[in-house]
């Protein structure tokens, strides 16, 4: 099957892609079909021969997820994006992680009310600091 997709040129931490349409299972940095425009991703620049793109997509080729939402975002082609990648085990071990600890954040009380809890603990216990003194001064006042 043919497929549209990106090819790197370019230069070390520079890269440039070429839009290549070739046979899906070839090396899309070995010899193309055709060559079907240029993009830069630091100027977000993209050059095509739209009328060339449009033609080997009435004739079946398919897109890789990159280009499809390249050319969705610079209006090239009407459509919906597609998802590119889907993300690794470490962020989907983070996220699971995130889900479980939430109800856990419902159970514990709020700030608000673990203050207004010590407040009513430090205003008891003044009290018994109070009553303790007093006691302690009668003793003293009696001897």
């Amino acid at each position: 099957m043919l497929t549209i997709r990106l090819s790197r040129i370019g230069k070390k931490k520079k890269p440039i892609y070429r839009l290549i349409i070739s046979e899906k299972t070839k090396d899309p940095y070995g010899r193309a079909l055709e060559i079907l425009g240029t993009y830069n991703p630091f100027t977000k620049e993209l050059a095509v021969k739209q009328d060339r793109i449009e033609h080997w997509l009435k004739n079946g080729s398919g897109m890789s997820p990159s280009v499809n939402n390249l050319l969705i975002e610079k209006k090239i082609i009407k459509g919906d994006k597609v998802t590119a990648s889907k993300p690794g085990k470490k962020k989907k071990e983070a996220e699971e992680k995130k889900q479980e600890a939430k109800p856990d954040e419902k159970k514990e009380p709020s700030v608000a009310e673990a203050m207004k809890g010590e407040e009513v603990k430090t205003e008891e216990n003044k009290a018994k600091d109070t009553e303790k003194k007093t006691e302690a001064t009668e003793k003293l006042d009696k001897n």
